[in-house]
This record gives C-alpha cells, structure tokens and sequence, in this order.
C-alpha cells in the first residue's frame, strides 16, 4: 500500500518559528491588547516584529488554531450529557449599523456557538439554534431572555417545552460577553461582519481552551491544568 502523505505544515512558508506564531495570535486573541501593543510586549522579550505582521499572522493562523481547538473539544465532549443551555444575543454597532452576535453557553460556562446576523428576529434565532443542535447535539433545558424569537424558533424546532426564562437566570451567558466587550473596545469596534464572525469564533475556541475554573480547584490543581493547556497550544497545527 502507498504511504500516507503526512499533510503540509501551514508554517512551511514563514522564517519565524510556529513557538513566536503561537505567541502572538494567543497574545492578541486572548487578553484585550491592540497590534501595537503586543508589538511593544514582543519587543520587551527580544522579539522584533511590525503590527501589520502581527495582523497576518493573526488572520492567517486564528482561524486554523480556532477550527483545531474546537475539533479537539468537541469530539471530547461529544459523548457527555448538555443539562442545560443559556442563550443570548448582544448588539455590535459595524459602520454605524446594529449587528447581532448569538451565543450558546454551556451550565459550565463552555460557549458552544457564537453566530453574527444583521437582525435578531426568528428567521436569525432559527439559524443560530440549528446551528448549535447539529454541532452538539440537544440539550435537557434551554434558557433564554424573554425575546420573543427564541419562543418562535424552538416552536419550528419542537422543543419548545423546554424552553425556560427567568429574570436572573441567563446571567451565565450575559457575564460571558464581558471578555468579549472588553476585547472589542481594544480593537476600536469592527468593521466587517465577516470580521466579527471570524474572531468572535476564534475567541471564543481560546476562551474555552484557557478556561480552567480556577475559582472551584486548588492552587496546585490549577497550575497542573494551566501547564497541561499551555502544552496543547503548543502543540496545535503540528
């Protein structure tokens, strides 16, 4: 039989190191600091690259270290039970127009799906919600705000009895957009919705992979787990 053809490195054309690569896109992606920024923070370690590199490799390297880390998870949690969904939408302004991004959170936190429409209406919530079914399977509860849309869609879907809405109940999912916001004040807001879908994913997948619920394990526990995901970011596209 012909050997199998070990698929191409996506570094193979760039002079620097998929160590530094991995570096700057986890340093722009995860903490809420702009191009130049993490220009300067490289320079301090001895690394002397431009912002505009920076937004290459950023471009070029998130999505495949999103879609990896995300392939990885899901496959992993694909044969636990979802107890329960949170559901939410939050407006993003693109160019002065009001856009909106849809997520699902796990009870742990985890975010499932991030969807970015132009309207949040049933026709947009139907998408989002079949979105996350066919990826992850269907949940035991599903808990929303009382937008009127998701009502609608689960009615389409036929799972609306379980469906809950309560006053403080969704407050897993609406703290998560905090990280986000804080992330897109850094960035001066987007420009493009195929922007605001492309890193609202990715962040998301970086998100998920460094969340290690330090405020529920100890001291120790936690710095096994943190060098135990330091060590499969390395690892990533290799």
């Amino acid at each position: 039989m012909p050997r199998q053809r070990k698929p191409d490195s996506p570094f193979r054309y760039f002079k620097s190191s998929p160590e530094v690569i991995r570096l700057v896109v986890l340093m722009y992606v995860r903490f809420p600091l702009s191009l130049r920024n993490v220009e300067d923070l490289l320079f301090e370690r001895g690394i002397d690259i431009s912002h505009e590199t920076i937004r290459l490799w950023w471009n070029r390297f998130g999505p495949l270290f999103g879609s990896d880390i995300r392939r990885q998870r899901v496959s992993a949690m694909r044969g636990f039970r979802h107890l329960r969904w949170h559901l939410d939408e939050v407006f993003v302004r693109i160019n002065g127009e009001t856009h909106y991004l849809w997520r699902a959170v796990d009870h742990e936190g985890e975010i499932l799906e991030s969807y970015v429409t132009k309207t949040r209406d049933k026709k947009a919530a139907l998408a989002f919600m079949k979105k996350a079914l066919k990826r992850h399977g269907s949940p035991d509860k599903v808990t929303t705000d009382g937008l009127r849309s998701y009502g609608a869609a689960m009615n389409d879907l036929g799972n609306r009895h379980k469906q809950e809405i309560g006053r403080y109940a969704n407050n897993r999912v609406e703290n998560g957009h905090l990280p986000f916001r804080r992330r897109e004040r850094a960035m001066l807001r987007f420009r493009q919705m195929k922007s605001l879908q492309k890193f609202a994913s990715v962040h998301a997948n970086i998100s998920n992979h460094f969340s290690l619920e330090r405020h529920l394990i100890s001291r120790e526990n936690y710095k096994q787990r943190r060098s135990a995901a330091f060590a499969e970011w390395q690892n990533l596209m290799s």
